[in-house]
């Protein structure tokens, strides 16, 4: 019998359709929002008093958030900069690759029509010794797992 284990978070990349293949530019520290929640509609029928009915409604899909040590000339930012400066907005697919031991995909995330609506860079403190952080929050229409 072969023992299972779960796939370690820390491996993955982002690549962005259309934009930057450099392996600056797929890197980052950290992904989250990769969630769907479905909305629902709750529904009073008459004479019944005990509880509403829910009706499932549509999908729901939280903005991504990416991370990552602040990278100078980067294509990925100069498309944020320009959605966000300038409201050229292009939507791109992105996906995102868990990755195996192997370095092949155990797992692929396709986001739909992706666009930057929020880019941040981390404080800065002469006290601390640590990285500068640059956060990119993009809203999209959906996902789906390949």
């Amino acid at each position: 019998m072969e023992i299972y284990y779960p796939p370690v978070g820390f491996s993955f990349m982002v690549e962005f359709q259309g934009l930057s293949t450099e392996n600056t530019d797929i890197s980052f520290q950290s992904v989250s929002g990769l969630t769907v929640d479905l909305e629902t509609e709750e529904i009073a029928e008459g004479g019944e008093n005990r509880f509403k009915h829910k009706i499932p409604v549509r999908s729901k899909f939280p903005n991504l958030v990416l991370k990552r040590g602040m990278l100078l000339n980067s294509e990925v930012i100069k498309w944020c900069k320009k959605a966000l400066e300038n409201f050229e907005i292009e939507p791109v697919d992105i996906t995102v690759k868990l990755l195996g031991e192997d370095g092949k995909p155990l797992q692929t995330w396709n986001i739909v029509r992706a666009y930057p609506i929020k880019w941040s860079v981390g404080d800065f403190n002469a006290e601390e010794s640590k990285l500068v952080i640059e956060t990119i929050e993009l809203t999209y229409q959906y996902f789906n797992i390949v």
